[in-house]
């Protein structure tokens, strides 16, 4: 069984480390050169709220050889149709991608591979990328877990193995309503890697502040509106409903919701988001994929989504260099 993380950032190798650190070989690959000898030359570090150093094998795109029964899929998805068409090539007659993104990118990647080799899991952790070889993670440790399910009715033969992989570092729960916990991610990275990209903050800090939480409220109930318009099924995150605590029809409901926000995200409070991230580098970031998705499902169930609208104009405007993150953004929603 032959197994590669195409993506390898700080998510990729904090996942690559565990795997490696637990007994089973996986291979880093990573276009980010410095990154890749740093692992070579010292091994993954990881650090934040675990510290613990392990050895890897870690290449280059170019330096990729033979068939992979496994590729976990790790890389930004607004390149899917070129890096998913580039890794075909590497993928065994058998062989299934997992897909570790934002949004609901399977179906996409599905049309190249065959939806029939294609496995979508949510990650409910966080990571950032430190330094070459260094990668912190910002999640409490547990906090660790994966849902793992597919578009088929019927999941891939390689199910079961992409489960143990995955649960050498933490627990992973079989999830028959894929779309439905792809949205209750989805809803999540809307409201906190949102606001994180517009306001230049964590998720713990867009959660403590009045106003923002207010916005990120607001963000949050367009969601599961727009999912009660679509007929999708909302699946809990980490055991907790998340419609039934956060939606709201009446004021009373409305500031319960508020009040538990801070509550429900203080696991992840340290969480900066990788659309931030991007937006330091200087990169464009998923935004379309993560925000625009929901404005555009929005649309199609005929459900207006000002907030999410919001955000994707602002974090292009920063992509453009016209704004910066920062509080002030706040603003733009009032």
């Amino acid at each position: 069984m032959r197994v590669a993380i195409y993506g390898a950032g700080s998510l990729g190798t904090i996942l690559g480390a565990y795997i490696t650190k637990n007994g089973r070989e996986v291979e880093l690959i990573n276009r980010n050169k410095a990154h890749v000898e740093a692992l070579c030359a010292n091994g993954a570090h990881v650090v934040g709220t675990v510290n613990f150093k392990q050895k890897v094998v870690a290449y280059t795109p170019d330096m990729m050889s033979g068939k992979y029964d496994i590729i976990f899929l790790m890389t930004k998805q607004q390149h899917n149709k070129e890096v998913v068409t580039f890794i075909k090539d590497f993928l065994s007659d058998k062989g299934v991608v997992v897909t570790l993104q934002n949004g609901i990118p399977e179906l996409g990647i599905g049309e190249i591979v065959g939806e029939e080799r294609v496995l979508g899991c949510t990650v409910a952790w966080g990571a950032t990328l430190q330094a070459p070889g260094v990668c912190e993670l910002t999640s409490a440790p547990d906090s660790l877990t994966f849902s793992l399910g597919s578009l088929s009715s019927v999941p891939n033969k390689l199910f079961y193995e992409v489960k143990s992989l995955l649960e050498l570092m933490g627990p992973v729960e079989r999830d028959d309503n894929f779309i439905g916990t792809r949205w209750s991610k989805l809803l999540i990275n809307s409201a906190f890697s949102g606001m994180s990209a517009v306001l230049g903050c964590t998720f713990g800090e867009a959660a403590k502040n009045k106003k923002s939480c207010k916005v990120v409220q607001a963000l949050i109930k367009e969601c599961i509106d727009v999912c009660a318009a679509g007929k999708i099924k909302i699946e809990p995150v980490q055991g907790k409903d998340i419609v039934k605590l956060l939606d709201y029809s009446n004021p009373i409901k409305k500031a319960i919701s508020l009040f538990i926000i801070p509550i429900a995200i203080r696991k992840h409070a340290l969480l900066k988001a990788s659309m931030l991230q991007d937006l330091e580098k200087g990169k464009k970031t998923e935004v379309d994929a993560i925000n625009g998705v929901v404005s555009a499902f929005g649309r199609r169930v005929g459900t207006p989504t000002p907030m999410n609208d919001k955000v994707v104009e602002i974090v292009h405007k920063i992509e453009d260099g016209l704004l910066t993150p920062s509080f002030d953004n706040l603003k733009f929603f009032i």
